[in-house]
């Protein structure tokens, strides 16, 4: 009879607040935790409780549903600002914070009162006010009165190229920005714009992906701790003679007598479809090559030099191990890791340590 379980996704909070720590120290200044989708997919309840214990006081989320689930979970006192904006009364007394990306979200939040953030669009051509109208805002005394600007931010396009003189033309624009409108505290750099130098330093950064254990200097040795660790059961080992295939489309046959391990986790738990025959998982230190297709719900692995692999065993498809980091894993499947955070699927037991 076939084993049973699901995958086992080990979120190390200890990780998380020692990577927002370690920027805050770059930085030199206060940093934010950026918990959009869901914290990347590791949990914003658990990481936004780990980041306030240990200090954080703002956070960033991009709807207003998330912002609303996160102020449940760590309680009145720190911002949570919601990036993609809410019109005034839809947080429903939650307390929550609006980024003003257009200028009817200007007038609507200045005809309610109260604080809101200002995002200035400098060059990503997203969300954000443009050049032109933060100077008709800059022109109108009366546009920003009875509001108070908790931040005015803006967003990096190509930060994690250091060299890419974009860099220094965004920073050029909101510094202008900056200038035309009245003073308020900024906020600029995230993850890898922490790395770029003291033009990018401000009042308050916007750490996402760095906290959850992603490179932000690609390139070069990764600054930040791994915060993830993926395992999955063994479901069956079967013996294979040579010249016969695995899996769907039969896109991989045995050279010789082989053990195929197949392992309960596949693309709708987010092992993506792209890593088939690209990738492999870790067993008591050693690689097991993946083979054949990645399935909905099954992964096959190549076993043959692992005889003493069974059924119920786990084998570790994210962690720290050389070659199966998110952002390894980002790499073989033509992707970047925050892809394979978010995709993390529901079916996996969360847990949590360190925190």
């Amino acid at each position: 009879m076939a084993g049973s379980g699901a995958g086992v996704l080990t979120v190390d909070l200890g990780a998380v607040v020692a990577n927002w720590r370690n920027l805050r120290a770059v930085h030199g200044a206060p940093c934010a935790g950026v918990l959009k989708a869901d914290g990347y997919g590791l949990g914003a309840a658990a990481v936004g409780r780990a980041l306030g214990d240990a200090g954080c006081r703002d956070f960033f989320v991009a709807h207003l549903s998330e912002g609303v689930a996160l102020r449940g979970a760590i309680g009145a006192g720190p911002m949570v600002a919601v990036l993609n904006g809410f019109r005034p009364g839809e947080d429903d007394g939650a307390g929550l914070t609006a980024v003003m990306n257009t200028p009817g979200d200007v007038a609507a939040w200045a005809a309610a009162g109260g604080e809101a953030i200002l995002h200035v669009d400098t060059g990503i051509n997203r969300l954000g006010l443009t050049a032109a109208e933060v100077e008709a805002l800059a022109g109108d005394a009366s546009a920003l009165r009875g509001l108070r600007l908790r931040f005015v931010m803006t967003h990096l396009a190509r930060a994690d190229e250091p060299g890419e003189p974009m860099n220094g033309a965004q920073a050029a624009r909101f510094a202008e920005a900056r200038r035309r409108l009245p003073g308020a505290p900024f906020s600029f750099a995230n993850s890898s714009g922490i790395f770029l130098g003291l033009g990018f330093r401000s009042d308050l950064a916007r750490p996402g992906c760095a906290l959850y254990g992603i490179n932000p200097t690609p390139g070069a040795p990764n600054p930040m701790r791994q915060v993830v660790t993926l395992e999955a059961p063994v479901l069956q080992v079967r013996e294979i003679a040579a010249g016969e295939s695995v899996g769907y489309s039969a896109t991989w046959t045995a050279a010789r007598p082989s053990r195929v391990a197949t392992v309960a986790a596949g693309y709708a738990d987010g092992y993506l479809r792209s890593l088939s025959g690209r990738s492999v998982a870790v067993q008591r230190g050693r690689p097991l090559p993946l083979i054949g297709r990645v399935s909905m719900d099954l992964l096959t692995f190549d076993a043959t030099e692992h005889p003493e692999l069974r059924q119920g065993d786990r084998v570790t498809l994210i962690g720290d191990a050389e070659g199966i980091r998110p952002d390894d894993l980002a790499a073989r499947a033509g992707t970047v890791g925050y892809e394979i955070l978010t995709s993390l699927g529901p079916r996996y037991e969360r847990r949590y340590v360190g925190g």
